[in-house]
């Protein structure tokens, strides 16, 4: 008499069951929000990252004013840089990226800040700064340390403090109006009290009305460099009646980013002694 072997039952059941465990978890992935995946890696930061997002681009400025004098700013991304080119095209001062937080420092800094300053371009060297991070002071001497010092050689300009939108989280990295002002003041006094120079600030006006509430203290010391892809630099941040440098593009010749100095060379020359 043929036996009749019968499954358990259970499998029959775990079958569905593993089934729909399966797609309960493909439909978490293509769900979740993307934000995480887009996040950039820690230390990729740089000058205008932000800007195309936020403000968006519109023209560029006219060429033929003579009073502008021609600049660039580069960070790791661009890695090494063609600097013989660039002075070929008329850019004669360049800002390089050394630092972010306490933790990056660039490994193309040697090659970008000593390369422009060999073609004979003035230089100077920047800060991304990330107040979630560590206190103003602590990236300033961080700065100073690694590339962002100065002398008084008339080819070096005074280091920049990069603040604008947070590439890796919440625009204004989780401060108040007042605490991004105190954590701003931290850094500028320390970079003050360690070279002697009063830092130049670089931002954007509409993050410097969102995250600091369009605070005009500094302007009396600390040089404005604005960021606007327009063919003006637009309404500027309160308390600075002019900028000194604006960065107009990040998608110029040699390298994106291309800056103008409000003045001809002799005023970025009169910059660079203080």
């Amino acid at each position: 008499m043929p036996v009749h072997r019968h499954r358990p039952a259970t499998t029959h059941r775990l079958r569905p069951l593993a089934v729909g465990i399966l797609l309960t978890a493909l439909s978490l992935l293509f769900t979740l929000p993307s934000s995480a995946a887009d996040t950039p890696a820690r230390g990729s930061a740089r000058m205008g990252m932000g800007v195309v997002a936020h403000d968006g681009q519109d023209g560029t400025p006219s060429s033929s004013d003579a009073t502008q004098t021609e600049g660039v700013d580069v960070s790791g991304y661009q890695g090494n840089v063609a600097w013989s080119t660039l002075w070929s095209s008329g850019v004669r001062w360049a800002y390089t990226k050394a630092t972010e937080g306490t933790y990056y420092t660039n490994p193309y800094f040697a090659q970008q800040y000593n390369g422009s300053y060999n073609v004979g371009m003035i230089r100077g060297a920047y800060h991304f700064a990330t107040p979630d991070t560590t206190t103003g002071a602590t990236q300033a001497n961080y700065f100073v340390d690694h590339g962002g010092g100065w002398s008084k050689d008339g080819k070096t300009l005074p280091g920049t403090l990069d603040i604008e939108w947070n590439p890796y989280g919440a625009a204004c990295y989780g401060k108040t109006q007042s605490a991004m002002v105190s954590w701003i003041s931290s850094f500028l006094a320390q970079y003050r009290a360690r070279t002697g120079r009063d830092a130049v600030i670089y931002t954007a006006t509409s993050w410097w009305t969102q995250c600091t509430g369009n605070y005009g203290g500094f302007a009396s010391a600390n040089p404005l460099w604005i960021a606007r892809y327009a063919s003006d630099a637009g309404t500027l941040p309160a308390g600075w009646s002019y900028y000194t440098m604006w960065q107009y593009t990040s998608s110029g010749p040699t390298v994106g980013d291309h800056d103008k100095f409000n003045g001809a060379l002799d005023r970025v020359v009169a910059l660079a002694n203080g």
